[in-house]
Parts: C-alpha cells; structure tokens; sequence
C-alpha cells in the first residue's frame, strides 16, 4: 500500500486561529502553524516539513498538504473555532448521483483517460479517489459522501492547485 500524500486546502479567514497538532498513522507529529499554515512534522525530536499529498492521521482521518501548507481537516477546522461546526459536516447524509466528488475532481485535473497523468495534482486527486472508494467501500450505504467526498468538494474549488486538464473532455 503506498504512502498516503498529504493535500491541505486553505479557506479564507483562518490565518489568526489556533494552532493545531496530530499524529500520523506512521509515525511522527504534525504541526500547523495558525499564521502561515505551515506543516511540519516531528519524528524523534527531529522537525521537517510535510511534503505535499494526503497523509493519514493516527485516529483514521487525512491531512492535506499543498505548497507545505495544510488544508484544514475537521480537526483542524474545530481548534480553529470562527468555522461554525454545522458547516464543516454539511455534507454528511448527502446522498451522490452520478459522478461522486472524487471522481469528477480526477476528471477534471487528471483527464478522463488520464491524459494529464503527469500533472502535479493529479496524483493527489488520485490518492483521494482511492481513499473515497475505500470509505464508500466500507460503508452501510455507498451512496452517500465520505468525509474524503467532502475533500475533494473543498480541493475542487482550489483552482491554482487543482488546475484542470486541457484535454479534459468527456469520452
């Protein structure tokens, strides 16, 4: 299984908050710096920077990092207390018809042949795709959004990370 990567979507307004830290699944904390949104992560008393993708955090949630900068998880969102809580679960019971968020996200960075495969958001928008089918997989009903649905929502509207595919075009 490979690494998860780690994709951080910033949202306006959220510079001034709280700072948030976590664990990842492999080890290490995570940090977020509440002023530049800077992540980094310790490992035996060592810091670096997060490299940029979807990481997996210890309690089974995602972080993701883009440009070294971390978009918020639900985490993150709740240290950071100006985003009321019904926002960040506004996606939760909403049913998918069609395309699910993850999918559309790849067919719009990726292309729907893949055709911007070596693009920079595309393996990142792939590694989601692969973890919403995970989470749609393991669900009651996979009809409805996973947390990582609602990732991808929030990473479709970074359009200066997610920039599309020219050849994007349906088959």
């Amino acid at each position: 299984m490979r690494k998860a990567a780690l994709l951080l979507i910033l949202l306006p307004g959220i510079a001034n908050a709280a700072g948030w830290t976590g664990d990842l699944q492999g080890g290490g904390e995570v940090s977020v710096d509440p002023e530049t949104n800077r992540a980094t992560v310790t490992r035996k008393g060592v810091q670096s920077q997060l490299w940029d993708g979807v990481h997996r955090l210890q309690d089974g949630s995602y972080i993701i990092i883009n440009s070294g900068q971390a978009i918020p998880n639900k985490a993150i969102l709740d240290a950071r207390k100006p985003v009321p809580q019904h926002d960040i679960e506004a996606w939760d019971g909403t049913r998918i018809e069609g395309d699910s968020p993850c999918e559309r996200l790849v067919h719009r960075v990726c292309g729907f042949t893949l055709t911007c495969a070596d693009q920079p958001a595309c393996d990142p928008a792939l590694q989601l795709l692969e973890m919403e089918n995970g989470e749609r997989a393991a669900s009651a009903d996979p009809n409805f959004m996973t947390y990582t649905s609602n990732q991808c929502q929030q990473a479709d509207t970074d359009r200066g990370f997610f920039t599309s595919c020219p050849q994007a075009r349906q088959p």
